[in-house]
């Protein structure tokens, strides 16, 4: 029973960092089609994940694709690990996605 409470409380708390972390990832992809790694990189670099591993955004990457935000549209060998990897672009439901994301609620 512990366990369970305690694995609620989990989901409960990153709730909103998995939102957040949808609307860095759709911004960058704005700018033009990257790899989970370039992504994680960049959000590294403007402070807002606390490592450049991909691993802050290949899962968040794979839930936007189910949500038919992002596409994978082709793949490449990554300059980090030179192991090839998959190369994503938002897609028009991403763009509407990021910009209704960022228009304040008046109500």
């Amino acid at each position: 029973m512990i366990t369970m409470q305690t694995r609620q409380m989990s989901f409960e708390d990153i709730k909103p960092k998995r939102q957040r972390r949808y609307n860095d990832i759709l911004d960058r992809l704005i700018l033009g089609e990257k790899t989970a790694k370039e992504i994680a990189v960049e959000l590294f670099e403007l402070g807002l994940i606390p490592s450049a591993e991909r691993n802050y955004t290949a899962p968040r990457l794979t839930e936007l694709e189910k949500m038919g935000f992002v596409e994978v549209v082709d793949k490449k060998k990554c300059d980090y690990t030179g192991k090839t990897v998959a190369v994503y672009k938002i897609t028009y439901n991403g763009l509407i996605q990021a910009n209704i994301s960022h228009i304040p609620r008046i109500d």
